[in-house]
């Protein structure tokens, strides 16, 4: 981490060793749940006891023999809208005294790397995925407990930014990564970008790596990095830094 005279460095809470993280999450695809989380890093980490997912299917708490989950908004307007009943049947069968409802909406707080290490601190988290033009309103207003958007831009349905909160989430997990170093490197994991990597060979079609990773000097390649880390953040998103700030 760069220090910058007269600024404190930006720092993330600890994350406790709870001893798993439950995630369930609502929607009326749960199959696509399933794939995007049986895969990889997800997986593993599944496997290994650290987290478990439960794609839990909305239509399943429906009533009617079409197990409708929408209708037409009150007022008129185009789109159809999420109806509260399923919703909070849903969430009903699901939560316990340490669970954290959260609502994926273009609407909600926007995420943050921040805000992956303080869900990573929870023991349950349960993720409502909307689909069409929403939510009946009375599921933010009574229901929810946080509102979470990836970005200003609107999809299809909230799978797949819950999917993106979900692995920037887990992978910050004590043992996920196998080295546990590795997220507190990464960008924004420091409050900057992360500094230039390069593995083997040394030399690839006239282009080197520089001499100072070759060096084995250790205080010298940690100062290397710090000032690449800050250049690289001043180049690309200078929003990140501090006003006035410089490498020491």
């Amino acid at each position: 981490m760069i220090s910058t005279p007269g600024v404190e460095a930006t720092r993330f809470p600890a994350i406790k060793m709870a001893s798993r993280l439950d995630i369930s999450v609502i929607t009326i695809f749960p199959e696509l749940v399933d794939s995007l989380l049986g895969e990889s890093i997800m997986k593993r980490a599944a496997e290994s006891g650290l987290v478990s997912f439960k794609s839990v299917n909305l239509r399943d708490f429906t009533d009617d023999k079409h197990r409708t989950t929408d209708d037409r908004p009150y007022g008129g307007g185009p789109g159809m809208v999420m109806k509260p009943e399923p919703i909070f049947k849903a969430v009903a069968s699901e939560r316990r005294d340490d669970s954290r409802v959260i609502l994926m909406t273009p609407q909600g707080r926007r995420f943050e790397q921040a805000g992956a290490h303080h869900l990573a601190d929870e023991s349950h988290l349960i993720i409502i995925c909307p689909h069409y033009e929403g939510v009946d309103e009375r599921v933010r207003e009574h229901l929810v407990d946080e509102e979470i958007s990836i970005g200003d831009y609107v999809l299809t349905n909230g799978i797949i930014p819950a999917a993106v909160v979900i692995d920037a989430t887990v992978r910050l997990i004590p043992g996920v990564l196998g080295c546990d170093e590795s997220a507190s490197q990464e960008s924004f994991s420091q409050g900057m970008l992360e500094y230039p990597q390069y593995t083997r060979p040394d030399v690839f079609e006239g282009m080197d790596v520089p001499d100072v990773l070759l060096s084995g000097n250790h205080e010298l390649i940690a100062k290397w990095r710090e000032v690449k880390s800050w250049e690289r953040t001043r180049a690309r998103r200078p929003d990140l830094l501090p006003p006035l700030s410089d490498p020491e």
